[in-house]
């Protein structure tokens, strides 16, 4: 049976460029990208051309920084997608490679940040689960110092990219994606968790860490949006959102207490 044609739209490098012009992305921004590489539709040049696009859109002077987590370098006792055998957790914890930013593979955040990951001079930042990496002038400020014990608090990259007037893209990717709402979860009242990891020198290591979670965050970003300035559009089949972080972090400060309060 032969393969059905792709349905489209037809997208280019180009096209990511245009379009998000259109919505207002410009020369010298900061954007935070969040993103599904098949929302987009048929695109020529795949998560390359899409790359080239923003990089396109911002201008030599923008910065382009993505989420490059890597959630995978933990307990084995927590594994649920798949379980693994319990007699194998010492043995994994015991010989699971350490995170390096420069190796370490980006999981669960889609192609595109893993594309910047790899582009030539990107940096990322040192947390090993919840890492930055970001392209242009301002890519060392926001990477930089990222605490090892700070997941998406006031050491993260996240507090750097809401001082420095950054923006949010949702590029196909729903609010539940939006990291900017962890940072208001460091703000308020949360429970703080136990985290074990490989430790940077070899062996396991335990540390103390606020809890998150994106629980309801889809319904947060619902009233976000109905309360709070967000551009809306499309690049290609994707929904676009566009908004500055610190707008996200101010309303879910106020909006988390009130919605989904968590206890210590």
């Amino acid at each position: 049976m032969p393969t059905p044609p792709p349905t489209g739209p037809l997208v280019t490098r180009d096209t990511v460029a245009a379009q998000l012009r259109l919505l207002g992305v410009g020369p010298g921004e900061i954007l935070l990208v969040h993103s599904s590489l098949r929302s987009l539709g048929w695109v020529n040049g795949g998560a390359v051309a899409v790359v080239q696009g923003l990089l396109d859109a911002l201008g030599p002077t923008g910065t382009l920084v993505v989420p490059t987590q890597s959630a995978d370098l933990s307990d084995p006792a927590l594994w649920s997608r798949p379980p693994v055998p319990p007699q194998w957790w010492d043995r994994i914890r015991a010989t699971m490679p350490p995170y390096d930013p420069l190796i370490t593979p980006s999981r669960g955040v889609g192609v595109i940040p893993e594309t910047v990951r790899t582009w030539p001079g990107a940096l990322r930042s040192a947390h090993p689960h919840t890492s930055f990496a970001a392209l242009g002038p301002h890519a060392r400020e926001i990477t930089d110092g990222h605490a090892p014990d700070c997941r998406l608090g006031e050491h993260s990259p996240l507090a750097r990219l809401e001082k420095l007037g950054a923006r949010v893209l949702l590029l196909g990717a729903g609010y539940d994606a939006c990291t900017s709402f962890h940072l208001a979860e460091y703000r308020i009242l949360a429970p703080l968790v136990q985290v074990g990891r490989p430790a940077p020198g070899g062996g396991w290591e335990t540390v103390t860490e606020v809890s998150i979670s994106s629980d309801r965050f889809d319904e947060l970003g619902h009233d976000f949006e109905r309360d709070r300035p967000v551009v809306r559009g499309k690049v290609g089949a994707a929904d676009v959102r566009l908004f500055p972080v610190a707008d996200a972090v101010a309303y879910a400060e106020r909006w988390l207490p009130l919605h989904r309060p968590r206890e210590e």
